[in-house]
């Protein structure tokens, strides 16, 4: 990682009572990722929503 690049290798998904999935947003850390996931699965709807970390070569891993 070069000076001044930031690294945000946890995203949020969220997929909808269709099975259509989409990234929601990336994130610095597995917590501050986690915390948005809560945040909007709290919300009630028939979405979910968690958390993959991106590897080196752009695959996610569930968590």
């Amino acid at each position: 990682m070069s000076e001044g690049t930031v690294s945000l290798p946890w995203i949020v998904i969220r997929q909808d009572d269709n099975g259509n999935r989409y990234r929601v947003g990336r994130y610095a850390t597995r917590a501050e990722a986690q915390k948005i996931a809560d945040s909007l699965d709290d919300r009630g709807h028939d979405q979910l929503y968690w958390v993959e970390c991106i590897g080196q070569n752009g695959d996610g891993a569930r968590n």
